[in-house]
């Protein structure tokens, strides 16, 4: 160093910190939302769910009618046209049934339900055949293959038919003694057992790769028990496909649901989902009050079509081969 002072100005410069950002702003600049935001199908299919999403639960707040509640049937009422028909009137802007129940509270009630119980189907496989698979991938030998037979067993058969047999037989075993809120159960747990094949399949699959690798080794070399690094390691790392099967899959419990119910073996029509209003309205179709079954009909198809766009678009954006 030389004997002159270092000047101020000679000082290096102190770095700056730079402040990481935040989750939203990485999400913002993310490709996966880029993405999207070029998608437009996605975008309105988007819009679309979450419409639907919001109407339906917000149910007993904006509809104008408690298709639930007897007491605000009235007969007079019955059978009205949509509002913009010669004889519809206010407040069924949607017309009424033959029980002079408003149609639009029927189908936003009945929205509300066909949703809560896809939903839990949903859950119920996906929680079913993540176990399963899990199990299957990193055990191997004799369980691997008793699960993937009893799997491809299963893949013979339809889901409707899974979900009619097992519901079948619950109700000829308990007969009349299902109230309203354990057939919720049984047809969620009809749904969950027919579609449990499909996350079984694709986590074992992932599971097989995912278990050779160095981490899962590190694991297991410091004593980790097998349930433990399933959970905690091999999970996180497999469940990127299964978001996407939940999506589609969502539309198919909704679908499931209302075939049921259309066949008589789901809800009763004191607690109406979208398919037993179609059910109810299908007696109507030929003596011309078709928007008793016109516009559940429509929610049920406009409801599945956005799910399953939504479905399709990040199963293309997830798809390393498409990027």
């Amino acid at each position: 160093m030389s004997g002159r002072d270092i000047d101020a100005g000679d000082a290096p410069p102190v770095p700056l910190v730079e402040v990481p950002p935040s989750r939203l702003a990485r999400w913002r600049d993310s490709d996966l939302l880029a993405n999207f935001l070029r998608s437009k199908t996605a975008v309105a299919a988007l819009i679309a769910t979450v419409l639907m999403v919001g109407l339906a639960f917000a149910s007993p707040w904006i509809a104008p009618q408690n298709p639930y509640d007897p007491a605000q049937l009235d007969l007079i009422n019955s059978n009205l046209p949509p509002i913009w028909q010669a004889d519809g009137q206010a407040p069924y802007y949607l017309g009424t049934d033959d029980q002079g129940r408003d149609v639009l509270s029927a189908v936003l009630y009945g929205l509300r339900l066909s949703l809560i119980v896809g939903v839990l189907g949903v859950v119920t496989s996906g929680i079913l055949g993540i176990a399963l698979g899990l199990i299957a991938g990193y055990a191997g030998g004799a369980v691997d293959t008793l699960i993937m037979r009893v799997a491809d067993v299963q893949l013979t058969f339809p889901a409707i038919l899974i979900a009619l047999v097992v519901d079948g037989v619950a109700k000829a075993s308990f007969g009349s003694a299902l109230d309203v809120g354990p057939l919720i159960g049984l047809i969620v747990v009809s749904i969950g057992l027919s579609f449990w094949v499909q996350y079984a399949r694709t986590v074992r699959s992932s599971v097989m790769v995912e278990k050779g690798k160095d981490y899962v080794q590190a694991a297991r070399l410091i004593g980790l028990s097998p349930p433990v690094i399933m959970v905690r390691h091999v999970l996180p790392n497999v469940t990127g496909p299964v978001f996407v099967i939940a999506t589609i899959n969502l539309a198919l419990a909704i679908i499931t649901e209302a075939t049921l119910s259309f066949l008589g073996t789901g809800l009763p029509e004191t607690m109406p989902s979208l398919g037993t209003l179609i059910r109810t309205g299908n007696r109507f179709l030929f003596s011309g009050e078709w928007w008793i079954v016109a516009f559940p009909g429509l929610a049920l198809a406009g409801l599945v079509i956005a799910i399953n766009l939504l479905g399709d678009w990040l199963r293309d954006a997830l798809n390393p081969k498409l990027q």
